[in-house]
């Protein structure tokens, strides 16, 4: 019998899509949704294990490159590794919340803040984001990988290496602005606006535009200075942008309703524009390839960036309030946050993707790449499990 054909990219990405939807949508009436679940979880302590889950994908998947999963066949290695990462995530939830939390009221759930000390665990991973994910696809794990060789050694000294600037710039800048805000350098919406751009920018750079224009600095130490300098101020260039263009999909008169909240409507606009960088990089084989690197990141940038704006207003305008369930936002024509639902989106697709290898669908053949990304990175070698 004649082997099947090898699917096109856009099929085999589209068939991933359409695997996370539903698992995102069915995972969500059963652990989230405010009418649905009957765990009242939502939106906290839900976020805050879903942030953490996150946390642990990127420190299993990303800087430890699948250590430990990667020998299981699937979809053994797809379950292990969504056991590990979701209970990896309830676990510090509830360690940071009930241990932590007896010691520090900033932490207890039952203490002055109320819930809002779930938030306040779960902005560290907002600082994770950008110095273990900037550590893989900017720095090549530098300084680590240049003192040691062999996994799951590298991903181990960069997760403690790192853990010291994470924890300053959650004790500096996240910390403050929820549990302090008089002493806080700036306020929790315009945090999340701008530092969730830093992100986008290493996202947008490292995954979609493999780590151009910073690879031009050399590696090393060159590379990792080039990459964090240039993402920052990308980052700030982007959160400035963005802005303006949230304010735009959400028309004026919601913006002028949500006044000083528009700030972090970068993030809000941001978190769509990830979800569809980690699925254009993985699933639909970074199109366009060839046409050189300045070419290729544009084309790539606009293309994945119409797709957030077009999430984004459906999310906003229909999704959050007549599908999800989520709360209006008073005084305005929209409902929900995205930061909470496209995260779970987010979760579920590098689940799929990195962790069951997008398991149970057919790839493309090997001459129409699923992934553009190094052949030693944990995604491309995770496409490589089906």
């Amino acid at each position: 019998m004649p082997p099947s054909p090898s699917p096109r990219w856009w099929t085999f990405g589209l068939l991933n899509v359409a695997v996370i939807a539903v698992v995102s949508l069915s995972g969500w009436y059963l652990l989230a949704d405010p009418r649905t679940s009957p765990l009242g979880i939502y939106p906290l302590p839900f976020n805050t294990a879903l942030f953490w889950a996150l946390m642990f994908v990127v420190w299993l998947g990303f800087n430890l490159e699948m250590s430990w999963f990667s020998r299981l066949p699937q979809p053994l290695c797809g379950i292990a590794f969504t056991a590990a990462t979701i209970g990896g995530g309830v676990a510090v939830t509830w360690l940071l919340s009930r241990g932590l939390g007896s010691v520090n009221p900033d932490f207890d759930p039952s203490g002055p803040l109320g819930v809002s000390a779930y938030f306040v665990a779960a902005l560290f991973v907002l600082f994770g984001f950008s110095t273990y994910i900037m550590s893989v696809v900017n720095w090549g794990q530098w300084p680590v990988a240049g003192a040691m060789t062999g996994q799951p050694y590298v991903g181990l000294g960069s997760i403690a290496l790192l853990m010291v600037p994470t924890i300053l710039l959650w004790a500096v800048l996240g910390i403050p602005a929820v549990a302090h805000p008089e002493s806080a350098v700036m306020g929790v919406p315009t945090l999340l606006g701008w530092y969730y751009s830093l992100i986008i920018a290493i996202v947008l750079t490292g995954v979609v535009g493999e780590n151009w224009p910073w690879r031009l600095a050399g590696t090393g130490a060159r590379l990792a200075l080039a990459a964090t300098a240039g993402n920052v101020v990308l980052g700030t260039v982007l959160y400035v942008g963005l802005r303006e263009v949230a304010h735009l999909l959400v028309g004026s008169t919601n913006a002028a309703a949500l006044g000083a909240g528009i700030n972090l409507y970068p993030a809000e606009l941001g978190v769509c524009w990830v979800v569809w960088m980690i699925l254009w990089a993985n699933v639909f084989g970074n199109k366009p390839v060839g046409l050189g690197d300045a070419a290729s990141l544009a084309i790539r940038a606009v293309v994945t960036f119409a797709l957030a704006c077009g999430t984004f207003v459906a999310y906003y305008f229909v999704l959050a309030e007549h599908v999800l369930h989520e709360p209006a936002i008073a005084h305005t024509s929209l409902a929900g946050d995205a930061l909470g639902f496209m995260d779970w989106v987010a979760l579920v697709a590098l689940l799929y993707i990195v962790g069951f290898g997008s398991w149970g669908l057919h790839a493309p053949s090997a001459d129409q790449p699923t992934e553009a990304l190094p052949v030693d990175h944990p995604t491309a070698h995770a496409a490589g499990q089906n």
